[in-house]
């Protein structure tokens, strides 16, 4: 029984999706629950399992088609004998054929004579003699003949052929393969061009290597993602503020923490937990920053969703944790962890990449120092994180040396003042610093 395989739906406002790659080639068996194709949408990218197990008997759509939410593109046969016909078909060709081998060339057609290939014995031993006669003859001094009118007829060698050649043919014949005399200079344009080694029309150009160009089209997703950045500083008047953060609390509680930590919750306790917990302090401050523009209207929002943004194979994704104001570290760093595992797989769910209130990035992981983020609209804001340096700083008159990183906050000037996004880094600031703040509200 033949079962139609449609676009499944994938979230909410997708409407089509486009065909990745095929996981199973055509007449290729599946078993049931197995991944067949990918697809990708604006927002992730999901693999389609097989309903039942069988054999994939058609592809409809192949990698790089878009296909509508519902539409078919493939077609799965549950009883596995699409493929076998095939698979006769051929060994019965293969038998037809050889037997045909064995029983010859029909009558009417006689059997070729065998031709020499390129190679063979007979141009090779041609050849050799012609490069030695050719060598002999450049050893001799040309004898100039006179013509009947006094003139120079050409250029000829006086030395006899070398024993065992070919006798020479006449001068200019096109099938004299030992023969390599210079030709009687000419006027006429055929004979310019039976001497290509006298042509002076210049040599084509070629490429230089390690030149060439691979065009590859972007993912939906891909596209998607560029679409939002540039719809971001189109429609939004985004500028960035700056501050530094030490780090020397943070590393601290890490080296005095951190084993007992993985040894309890099985996960590294590692700094985005840190910084979670410190915008959420600051959101409650200033929550300006945790609202969006909705037409003339702002919307507060009284929960926190954070994303966090994670570099994939396929492009960059935000991944959201949902009311993270009621998440342990723990499960700040647990949730992080599974994220980033299957973002690198490309199994995260549509769901998971929605909605958000506040973005974190962390570009450190990558080594960079500074950067200005591009706010996730219709987000107000994106905090950005970096790498930690060894760097002097000033303290208490003297100069030490302290584990700092930069932090850049982006933001949309129509909701946010710089009054509220300066105090709120700042606000950052203190709590990474000093962590205990957070705990205590103050």
């Amino acid at each position: 029984m033949a079962i139609e395989l449609k676009v499944p739906e994938i979230g909410e406002s997708i409407t089509e999706v486009e065909i990745g790659d095929w996981l199973k080639t055509q007449g290729q068996r599946v078993e049931k629950d197995e991944p067949i194709v990918t697809l990708e949408s604006e927002k992730a990218t999901v693999e389609m399992p097989a309903p039942e197990a069988g054999t994939l008997a058609q592809i409809l759509k192949k990698k790089g088609d878009v296909a509508k939410v519902g539409e078919v593109i493939a077609r799965l046969e549950t009883d596995g004998q699409t493929a076998a016909p095939k698979g006769k078909q051929t060994k019965q060709s293969a038998d037809a054929g050889s037997k045909a081998a064995q029983a010859g060339p029909p009558p009417s057609q006689p059997a070729l004579e065998p031709q020499p290939e390129h190679g063979s014995a007979g141009p090779t031993k041609a050849s050799q003699a012609a490069s030695l006669g050719a060598a002999e003859r450049s050893t001799q001094k040309p004898e100039r003949r006179p013509a009947a009118d006094g003139g120079s007829s050409g250029i000829q060698s006086a030395a006899p052929a070398p024993e065992g050649t070919a006798a020479p043919r006449e001068a200019g014949s096109a099938r004299d393969p030992v023969r390599a005399e210079m030709p009687a200079p000419s006027s006429a344009p055929e004979a310019e061009a039976a001497a290509p080694l006298h042509s002076s029309a210049p040599p084509k150009a070629t490429a230089p290597a390690g030149r060439a160009e691979e065009v590859v089209p972007m993912s939906r997703l891909r596209r998607t993602v560029a679409e939002r950045l540039v719809e971001a500083q189109r429609n939004a008047a985004l500028l960035t503020t700056f501050n530094e953060a030490d780090m020397s609390s943070v590393l601290a509680l890490r080296e005095q923490y951190g084993e007992v930590f993985k040894e309890k919750y099985n996960v590294k306790l590692g700094f985005m937990s840190f910084f979670v917990k410190a915008c959420i302090d600051g959101l409650k401050q200033f929550p300006v920053l945790n609202a969006e523009v909705r037409g003339t209207n702002i919307v507060y929002r009284n929960y926190y969703d954070i994303g966090v943004a994670i570099g994939s194979g396929r492009g960059l994704v935000v991944p959201v944790l949902r009311n993270a104001e009621l998440l342990s570290f723990a499960e700040v760093e647990i949730a992080i962890g599974d994220f980033a595992r299957r973002a690198k797989d490309n199994k995260l769910k549509v769901d998971e990449l929605q909605g958000g209130t506040f973005t974190l990035s962390n570009g450190g992981v990558y080594g960079s120092l500074l950067s200005t983020p591009i706010v996730n609209p219709p987000q107000s804001g994106v905090l950005g994180l970096h790498a930690i340096q060894q760097r002097p700083v000033a303290r208490d008159g003297n100069v030490v040396i302290k584990p700092m990183m930069y932090l850049a906050l982006t933001y949309d000037h129509r909701v946010v003042d710089g009054r509220e996004a300066v105090s709120f880094l700042k606000r950052i600031k203190e709590a990474v610093e000093s962590p205990s703040r957070m705990l205590l509200e103050v």
